[in-house]
């Protein structure tokens, strides 16, 4: 998160996808962080708002603060160890809706580029060939909107800021992003980067379950 940017979260509170015995869906908020940032100012967060509701919920994953969307939390340590291993071994699958600056081509693609962190300017990540870890994201153009496309994501890795930083890197930033965008927050209130679906294996008997909010623009 940008120094300069002061941490206003949003009072509504989350959206609850599914609950069940092992599990616990939510559609996250865009300006909530997923987990308590450092100093007292950042300790609002999703997860504690949830614990307020759920005391045994537990981390599984994250949602970086600007991007709104669907998250899973565990309800049990069996659970958290099941989607844990899932979201390591890439087995869950995440699909995004973003806005980005441009026309974007070609309609589908991949991009492999490899990120690291840009230590002078952290939180904000980089590419690099020579330190980064290795990260693939494959897109598909969804439609053009006058000089700016509509696209849905398929990160194949989850690296840091892999997607705002693939579509910087491609001429295409998300629209409405405040470290990598700021240029264009002024059309767009926030960061333009819905999580819309998220699929997994239940930790409960292993069937596929799906889970899906819509993006709100």
């Amino acid at each position: 998160m940008s120094a300069t940017t002061e941490y206003a979260p949003p009072d509504d509170p989350p959206a609850i996808l599914h609950e069940d015995a092992q599990l616990l869906v939510v559609d996250k908020p865009a300006g909530l962080l997923s987990v308590p940032g450092k100093g007292a100012d950042l300790a609002d967060c999703l997860l504690s708002r949830l614990k307020e509701v759920f005391p045994d919920v537990l981390l599984v994953h994250r949602l970086d603060r600007d991007t709104s969307g669907v998250m899973v939390f565990a309800l049990t340590p069996h659970a958290q160890r099941h989607l844990g291993l899932q979201f390591e071994k890439r087995m869950a699958k995440k699909s995004y809706v973003a806005r980005l600056a441009g026309r974007f081509e070609p309609k589908t693609g991949t991009v492999n580029l490899p990120l690291t962190v840009d230590w002078p300017n952290r939180p904000l990540q980089k590419v690099c060939h020579e330190t980064g870890r290795p990260a693939v994201t494959d897109w598909r153009v969804l439609r053009h909107q006058g000089e700016t496309s509509r696209v849905r994501l398929f990160p194949k890795t989850g690296r840091s800021h892999q997607l705002r930083v693939h579509m910087l890197a491609l001429g295409h930033p998300i629209l409405g992003d405040p470290l990598y965008a700021p240029e264009t927050t002024g059309d767009h209130p926030r960061l333009m980067l819905h999580s819309e679906e998220l699929r997994l294996k239940h930790p409960e008997g292993g069937a596929s379950v799906k889970f899906r909010a819509p993006a709100p623009f």
